[in-house]
């Protein structure tokens, strides 16, 4: 038995919610350390507020799937400027256990791109759109 879009409404899910308690734990505790880190880089430290969409509101969309490939490339694009900002030194190191030192990173980024090119499936708040 063969069932695509319970595969991807499994998978939207697990993504979506996993992301979600970073967010959350953003929304509790703040974001004053990513403003640093931005005034660091010479940029805005408002910019830190942007973590919100990519760990709040796009994960709550890919759950719902409601234009879950518009909100999964934003959160693809929030793993790039983490991974960018707080990872960067780790991308071509292995752990000590042997596995890629970003591998959640990684699983976080490749899984929203695999969404974006797969979409929401059938099982999803809408699923007429070309962001769906």
């Amino acid at each position: 038995m063969k069932n695509n879009d319970l595969g991807l409404l499994i998978f939207r899910l697990s993504l979506g919610l996993l992301m979600l308690l970073h967010g959350i734990a953003k929304l509790t505790h703040g974001v004053d350390f990513l403003g640093d880190m931005f005034k660091n880089l010479g940029l805005p430290s408002f910019l830190a507020y942007s973590v919100y969409i990519g760990e709040v509101i796009a994960p709550v969309l890919i759950v719902i799937g409601y234009r879950t490939k518009l909100a999964a490339i934003v959160f693809a694009f929030t793993m790039v400027v983490a991974v960018g900002m707080a990872h960067s030194a780790d991308i071509f190191s292995l752990s000590e256990t042997g596995g890629w030192a970003l591998e959640l990173q990684g699983l976080y980024f490749f899984g929203a791109l695999a969404l974006f090119f797969t979409g929401a499936g059938k099982y999803a708040a809408s699923t007429n759109s070309k962001w769906d």
